[in-house]
């Protein structure tokens, strides 16, 4: 069972190198350099995610801060995987394959991708402190574990097993510190100097917090 799926993902990641071969040069080098740089994207949806926390609550701020951290924890888990497999990568594995990314040395191992991990980790970590986004990042999240394969380091079934572990691993430790983070951030809040980075001047109630207000206000 095992072999036939590898069979499959080899024979898909063939098709889809293949495919990008036929291209134009600057289009081949634009996957090339895409594929590092798209996640440059995940880093400014992190500052965006910060800075409208601070007009939330104490937990939001907690848990958009910690996503970047939250990201290493599951890249981390990703490598520490990849010891474990120790499998080739498809420019490694199969040298006629015409892959567009410089191939990686010999043991740089390919399951799971460490970029799909990152991105997984990223978008997973985003959607609990900012769930109205949550298809744009599991879109970011996609395209960047699909060029992976495009550039021929990666086959897809390491592409979608980074993806998993890396939104698995995220949601986890970010769930299980919630509370932890949560008062942290409400203790930095009294330091004067740290009150800018973590809370706004006004914040914006959430619905149901807004209307128990309208509520007690009018003595219901």
């Amino acid at each position: 069972m095992v072999s036939e799926i590898l069979a499959i993902s080899a024979a898909w990641s063939r098709a889809v190198v293949g495919a990008v071969a036929e291209l134009d040069p600057w289009t081949r080098h634009a996957f090339d350099v895409g594929t590092e740089l798209f996640l440059g994207a995940f880093a400014l949806l992190f500052i965006a995610s910060w800075w409208r926390a601070r007009s939330i609550d104490a937990r939001t701020v907690g848990l958009a801060l910690f996503a970047p951290v939250a990201t290493v924890i599951a890249y981390l888990v990703s490598r520490s995987l990849k010891e474990v497999v120790e499998q080739q990568r498809p420019c490694q594995a199969m040298p006629d394959l015409p892959a567009v990314a410089t191939c990686p040395p010999a043991g740089d191992w390919s399951f799971p991708s460490n970029h799909a991990a990152i991105a997984g980790a990223c978008a997973a970590a985003l959607v609990i402190a900012w769930r109205r986004i949550a298809v744009v990042v599991a879109v970011f999240a996609a395209v960047e574990a699909f060029s992976r394969v495009v550039v021929g380091v990666h086959y897809p079934h390491d592409v979608t097993v980074g993806l998993l572990v890396g939104a698995l691993v995220a949601t986890l430790v970010s769930l299980a510190l919630a509370r932890p983070l949560t008062l942290l951030v409400e203790r930095l809040e009294r330091i004067d100097p740290l009150r800018p980075l973590l809370r706004a001047e006004a914040r914006v109630l959430p619905d149901h917090e807004d209307h128990t207000r309208d509520r007690t206000l009018a003595g219901v």
